[in-house]
């Protein structure tokens, strides 16, 4: 019996042993991958298409996401009401997304429904058409939430500070504006929907309980349609072009009280040797509640309710990101705070302790992440569409419970430089 008399023995996360379970790949007929984690023991199953349907491939603006969010919309013999009915009536729900490089289309369902789902799912990838009626009501929705999301500053910092640092051409740094939804016509999101869906370049995720007979009917509802392997993928490069300012002051509300705070700097994507242990930087400074940033701004100043810091989800290239809010009148002591920290992470190296905290965070959270088969599924989505492999995790492991304050300091001098950093306030 348990002595709750006893407190039980604490134990730092470094000192677990992490184990990213391991995936089964299957190849359907057309060259398509599955990768399958069969874990769990409930019915639950997700199921994630990734097309290489993001903005890097649209010719123009807000095509990708319209496509992507009119897929649901209706089809040659079903209408959106119909289709939205079906997934409903099994208890699952059938979600869309549009990134840079990648859109997705995901399934939750419980494994005993997954049959009589699929077929749907096949048919919005062959014969989605887009209704006119549809397509009116995404563009005057989409048109009232940017002019509403424009009266507010971090919306508007947000869209400014990727500009800044990728371009305003860059499918990174790209703006929408009112005119640009209002100019996007069916024709196009059509032949959108044909090259880069029902004939593009695709990858399948699945985890859960995985039912009898899925990989057999995976095969007769996707193996016969003209997808191309994903492997088989040459990604869209475009040109980075740098704002010639690096400061900028807006005044977007003149009875604002609160501004938005971006300060950032370009950085190299996942490939590049420095990223995983600029994730150790990264934390520490202002990754997590007990972070530098945090302990200062918040809660020895009182400036703001949270500053954030961390590196943009991105393939291609990345960026080093600071973000907050705060009173307009603290809005410059805050920038200034953030370059004071950054001086102290060059000049002085990090003690044991503090790194100890955050080495335990950094594992505490990988931890969390492979509690469950969905999670884990999100963790080899990211180490397959970053063209990596298992090694990764496992050196992010090794990285995190091994790195140096003095390669932190070294890291913090290569990268902490001010004059490096765009720097953007919006009241």
């Amino acid at each position: 019996m348990l002595n709750r008399t006893i407190a039980p023995k604490i134990t730092d996360a470094t000192g677990f042993t992490l184990t990213l379970p391991p995936f089964e790949k299957h190849r359907l007929r057309n060259g398509v991958d599955i990768f399958m984690l069969n874990l769990g023991e409930l019915d639950t199953l997700m199921i994630n298409w990734v097309f290489d349907a993001g903005n890097f491939y649209e010719e123009k603006n807000l095509v990708a996401g319209a496509a992507n969010y009119l897929l649901k919309n209706g089809t040659t013999s079903k209408s959106a009401y119909a289709i939205n009915e079906h997934f409903e009536y099994y208890g699952s729900y059938l979600s869309r997304s549009c990134q840079n490089e990648f859109a997705d289309v995901t399934l939750h369902c419980l494994g005993k429904h997954v049959h009589e789902l699929l077929p749907v799912v096949a048919e919005i990838f062959t014969v989605s058409v887009f209704p006119q009626e549809e397509l009116d009501i995404f563009k005057k929705n989409m048109q009232q939430r940017l002019l509403v999301g424009l009266k507010k500053s971090d919306f508007v910092a947000g869209r400014m500070i990727d500009a800044y640092l990728f371009g305003e051409k860059h499918p990174y740094g790209r703006m929408s504006s009112v005119e640009d939804y209002e100019s996007l016509h069916r024709d196009e999101i059509a032949e959108f929907f044909d090259r880069y869906y029902h004939q593009g370049r695709c990858v399948i995720f699945v985890a859960g309980k995985i039912p009898t007979g899925l990989i057999q009917q995976m095969e007769r509802e996707f193996g016969s349609l003209p997808m191309l392997a994903h492997v088989e993928a040459a990604v869209k490069h475009h040109h980075i072009i740098h704002a010639k300012e690096k400061k900028y002051r807006i005044n977007n509300d003149p009875n604002g009280v609160q501004g938005s705070i971006r300060i950032a700097r370009n950085f190299p994507n996942r490939h590049h040797p420095d990223f995983q242990k600029m994730q150790v930087l990264n934390n520490l400074f202002g990754g997590f509640f007990g972070s530098r940033l945090m302990s200062n701004i918040r809660e020895e100043k009182g400036y703001t309710y949270g500053i954030h810091s961390y590196l943009m989800n991105h393939v291609e290239q990345s960026a080093f990101l600071i973000t907050t809010e705060a009173g307009k009148e603290v809005c410059e002591a805050t920038i200034e705070e953030v370059y004071k920290e950054m001086a102290i992470l060059r000049e002085d190296p990090v003690d044991e302790e503090e790194l100890s905290t955050t080495r335990n965070f950094m594992i505490g959270v990988i931890l969390g992440d492979l509690d469950g088969p969905f999670q884990v599924a999100s963790r080899w989505k990211n180490i397959v569409l970053n063209n990596l492999d298992a090694n990764y995790f496992y050196r992010s492991i090794d990285i995190i419970k091994t790195i140096s304050s003095a390669e932190l300091q070294d890291l913090a001098s290569k990268y902490f430089r001010p004059e490096e950093f765009y720097e953007l306030v919006v009241v």
